[in-house]
């Protein structure tokens, strides 16, 4: 098997804190739903710097990456039907899978 990286991207934040338990408790129940596959789920990012090229630190990120949850499965196309169903999405964000690549040691 395979893993993948699942990154979540934008997102609208909940309206109120009734919505946004709502949508954590959706999320969960979409994790748990993943069983032993989800190998290293909800990562949240936050307190995101960017290192340039020059040295340079800056705050925040170039993109709207805000967390990342790694599946484990035999095809890409398994994971792609998992992201299909993550409710993140109902959020109006959107989802990258990749591939991890397996480096020599």
């Amino acid at each position: 098997m395979s893993q993948y990286v699942i990154v979540y991207l934008g997102g609208d934040p909940p309206s109120s804190p009734e919505e946004g338990q709502q949508h954590m408790s959706k999320y969960m129940d979409w994790l748990s739903s993943l069983g032993d596959s989800a190998v290293s789920p909800a990562n949240p990012l936050t307190d995101t710097r960017t290192v340039n090229s020059d040295g340079t630190v800056t705050s925040g990120g170039k993109t709207a990456m805000s967390g990342y949850t790694i599946i484990e499965a035999d095809t890409m196309d398994a994971v792609l039907s998992i992201a299909k169903t993550c409710p993140f999405l109902d959020t109006g964000g959107s989802l990258e899978v990749s591939e991890l690549m397996d480096m020599p040691s």
